[in-house]
């Protein structure tokens, strides 16, 4: 119940305007065609209302409507929370483990991360969704992987619904010839006959909402497994890359070092207890986290510090030597940067000849990187945390590598694994 008022009780009214995004649109809208279709497909040609079997089916599909709904509006405006503005560690000296963001004028909370959308830093943060417009993490992660969980599941019901309504509307209508299939609209199947025939713009209407009902249950079913496969490591999906750069680091330098995950409880049930409870209120508080035996509380946020670190010591210094708009897919870049965009709602950054900036990771035809503010630093020690940031990705073919960069002719972080 505490959840339920929770999402009715908006901090602020500001939070109704989630909803006007492409996302929560095309998610709403899909739920509603395939949940309405598979009603009255269900009532007027396939289960009527009249028999055991056909209430039953109904109330089934207004059951699916509603849980989904319900998931979904709960993690979209209950939110992930956030690490309150102003936080620092009760010890002061743990300030040294932790990560100081300057627009939330905050310490950064183990497991939280700062998202460029929402404006905050979120509390384990997964993700910034934008079929939910908000992050998942700390507070609605149960929600929204049980929305993944039984969007799936009831559109598999709704598929049958049509695909039933299909065969036995069209069971006696269809004639083969040698090279044709006629459908003959005007036959009933029904006796008596239904109120409304099943003409043609109901059949298209069905087919339409099935191919809905059936890409849903593939695209959010292999999200729901890929959630799934992390909670049940108790990590998240930033954290599994986090792990996956640690690996990486060590074995660029060699180091005679294992990075271990702290979160991780040794057992499936017991990360899977940190996510769903029967109260639906997430264990902790989401700032202070239990960790598995001989890790330190902050061996996450000191792995994080070496890799921002060992990323300045990795990335590489390029000049602009062509002009570029900021567009999501220039034309005029050629056909394969068109067609390489990266996909992702990370921003594209204009460039002006002449320019610096400061590449961190890359694709094959696209960097991401800082542009460099101040002309007069050429340093390839430059910090971007040291001026303004204005960082995006822009294509590779507007730029070159600077003399310095160039003899040492390393890599930026992440073109070999660019996640």
């Amino acid at each position: 119940m505490g959840t339920f008022c929770s999402v009715i009780k908006f901090e602020n009214l500001q939070e109704v305007k989630r909803l006007c995004h492409w996302g929560p649109i095309i998610a709403l809208g899909v739920i509603a065609i395939c949940s309405t279709m598979a009603m009255i497909d269900s009532v007027l040609w396939y289960w009527p209302l009249h028999t055991t079997g056909g209430s039953m089916n109904f109330i089934m599909l207004i059951n699916w409507t509603v849980m989904i709904l319900y998931n979904y509006f709960n993690a979209m405006f209950v939110g992930p929370g956030f690490v309150p503005l102003g936080w620092k560690p009760e010890n002061s000296q743990d300030s040294m483990y932790l990560q100081y963001c300057k627009v939330c004028q905050a310490y950064k909370a183990p497991r939280s991360h700062h998202c460029r959308k929402c404006n905050r830093c979120v509390m384990k943060m997964d993700h910034h969704c934008p079929w939910i417009n908000n992050c998942c993490g700390y507070q609605n992660h149960a929600s929204f992987t049980l929305f993944l969980l039984l969007a799936p599941l009831g559109c598999i019901h709704a598929a049958f619904i049509f695909v039933m309504t299909m065969y036995t509307q069209l069971y006696n209508r269809l004639s083969f010839g040698w090279n044709t299939v006629k459908i003959d609209m005007s036959a009933a199947r029904r006796d008596p006959p239904p109120i409304i025939p099943f003409g043609l713009a109901a059949f298209a209407a069905t087919l339409f909402a099935l191919g809905l009902a059936l890409g849903t249950t593939i695209a959010v079913g292999m999200l729901f497994f890929i959630q799934m496969k992390i909670i049940l490591r108790n990590k998240t999906s930033i954290e599994s890359w986090i792990e996956e750069k640690a690996k990486d680091r060590i074995q660029y330098y060699q180091l005679d070092e294992v990075f271990v995950f702290p979160y991780d409880m040794g057992s499936r049930w017991k990360n899977f207890k940190q996510v769903f409870t029967w109260s639906g209120v997430p264990k902790g508080d989401g700032l202070d986290w239990p960790i598995r035996e001989g890790c330190h509380q902050y061996s996450l946020t000191i792995e994080q510090l070496k890799q921002k670190a060992d990323k300045r010591v990795r990335s590489v210094q390029y000049k602009v030597i062509e002009d570029y708009s900021g567009t999501c897919c220039p034309l005029n870049r050629g056909i394969k940067t068109f067609f390489t965009s990266p996909c992702t709602e990370e921003p594209r950054i204009r460039l002006q000849k002449g320019e610096f900036i400061l590449a961190t990771r890359g694709l094959r035809y696209w960097l991401y990187g800082d542009k460099i503010l101040d002309d007069s630093i050429k340093e390839v020690s430059f910090s971007p945390s040291d001026v303004s940031r204005i960082r995006g990705w822009f294509p590779r073919n507007c730029v070159e590598k600077c003399p310095c960069d160039a003899e040492t002719d390393q890599a930026p972080e992440g073109e070999k694994k660019n996640r």
